[in-house]
């Protein structure tokens, strides 16, 4: 499997750093791919980081692309018709869609999630915006190949399951970063 994590000028660092570690730890090959016109992407918090690629033609060929929250990071994500011109190929030819915290508001802008379980960072503003979607509460929520998260703490439990939807066992992975010991 091969996923894209998209990285705009804002993006949340944690929400796509950590997910890609957690992918790429579970044998995935985890890309990030810049939207900007450069390889490096500065992220809402001031850590700048080299993409791996930038956004281009091939980004058709991944398997699931993912969408970091962050502002303005998910407003840039959002105000990309590219981004938003993928978001609908890759809901049409039925691949995987991640989005954390904000991002979800891309979900939104590219008209794909009516009848669909999602839920994003929390608050009315966020929350009023998806009424053709089902909003729910839970940490992760997955419905079918689309999977939402609600903030940058809850980027792990958001990774390891992105991990499982895709074929993998997250188990190991929980049971090496002790990840099981902080749910007790």
């Amino acid at each position: 499997m091969k996923i894209a994590l998209l990285l705009a000028t804002g993006y949340e660092e944690g929400e796509s750093l950590f997910v890609a570690d957690i992918l790429r730890r579970a044998g995935f090959e985890a890309e990030l791919i810049s939207t900007t016109k450069e390889g490096w992407v500065t992220g809402a918090h001031g850590i700048k980081v080299e993409a791996d690629h930038l956004l281009d033609e091939e980004i058709y060929n991944y398997d699931m692309v993912i969408l970091p929250g962050g502002m303005p990071g998910a407003v840039n994500l959002r105000d990309d018709q590219r981004v938003l011109e993928l978001i609908r190929y890759f809901d049409k030819a039925h691949k995987y869609i991640g989005a954390i915290c904000a991002a979800p508001i891309v979900l939104h802008a590219a008209g794909i999630l009516e009848g669909r379980k999602i839920t994003s960072y929390p608050g009315e503003k966020y929350e009023s915006l998806f009424t053709e979607a089902e909003y729910c509460q839970e940490t992760v929520v997955i419905d079918d190949r689309l999977i939402t998260s609600r903030g940058p703490a809850t980027t792990l439990p958001f990774a390891y399951a992105v991990v499982d939807l895709l074929g993998g066992d997250s188990d190991p992975l929980k049971k090496g970063m002790l990840y099981l010991d902080i749910e007790k």
